[in-house]
């Protein structure tokens, strides 16, 4: 059986890393590299990391920590990559073919388009002939406008023209080898996950859907396994405060049945 797979994500803005809550409100939570460490050390199966800097600036007022204070996300990048023991997924700010080739060089596995995506849709279809399809990751970003599911573009904040099922169906034919579907609602709310969204693009699309927005205990991992064809549930705040976070999630799923990594092995040297 196709195993499971958990993905912490982990939110860089203006060099900090963050929690979020409905991509409005976001509390500082510190160094974007130790995190990168501990969830390499606690067996999450990848990462996405994605920056949500509204500008360029990256800058920890920090200069007495253990790890550089680095200016630009590419130094961060190569920063992270030499903590990471799992495949990276890097977004934010990517433009053109170089940003993405330099982002690989740097260390990243594959790279998460939103916004470029949305602007030009044929772009997708280029990166995905220059570097595969396997390496292209469509996030789409829900929000629901009067009782009606919006792809959102610019950092949650502009609605566009395409409904969730429509934009999905439409990446997957342009090139796009998965899809990071991300409910802005339950963004930071610990809710739960919107099943009855998941359901409608996993149902609609055959490349694989990783889910996001609303994680607030292990149990709606299990819920959005058990009620939708997802094949990875992720999730960023819930991660971040709790020791050995990532392990004590595997571990509840794995004694519940799921086909997630078998919890026992993962600590293993």
């Amino acid at each position: 059986m196709k195993k499971k797979r958990l993905i912490p994500i982990l939110l860089l803005k203006n060099g900090w890393l963050v929690q979020s809550k409905q991509f409005s409100r976001f509390q500082n939570l510190g160094n974007p590299v130790t995190a990168v460490k501990r969830m390499s050390e606690w067996a999450s199966d990848e990462l996405v990391y994605l920056d949500i800097s509204r500008d360029q600036t990256y800058d920890l007022r920090r200069n007495d920590l253990a790890y550089p204070n680095r200016h630009k996300i590419i130094d961060i990048l190569e920063d992270v990559s030499k903590m990471a023991l799992m495949p990276i997924t890097v977004g934010g700010g990517i433009q053109t073919l170089s940003d993405i080739q330099i982002r690989l060089a740097k260390g990243a596995d594959k790279i998460s388009l939103n916004t470029k995506a949305l602007q030009n849709p044929n772009f997708i279809t280029k990166t995905a002939k220059e570097f595969g399809s396997q390496c292209i990751v469509i996030s789409i970003d829900v929000k629901t406008i009067g009782g009606k599911a919006v792809v959102m573009n610019h950092f949650g904040q502009k609605a566009t023209e395409y409904g969730p099922v429509e934009w999905a169906k439409k990446v997957e034919v342009l090139g796009a080898g998965e899809i990071l579907l991300n409910s802005i609602d339950r963004d930071g709310m610990k809710t739960g996950y919107d099943l009855e969204l998941i359901k409608s693009v996993t149902n609609a699309v055959k490349i694989p859907v990783i889910a996001c927005g609303g994680a607030g205990e292990w149990n709606h991992f299990a819920q959005a396994f058990n009620e939708t064809n997802v094949d990875a549930v992720a999730a960023a705040n819930i991660f971040q405060h709790i020791d050995q976070s990532v392990y004590l999630a595997k571990k509840f799923l794995y004694e519940q049945g799921y086909p997630i990594r078998p919890a026992d092995l993962l600590l293993m040297p």
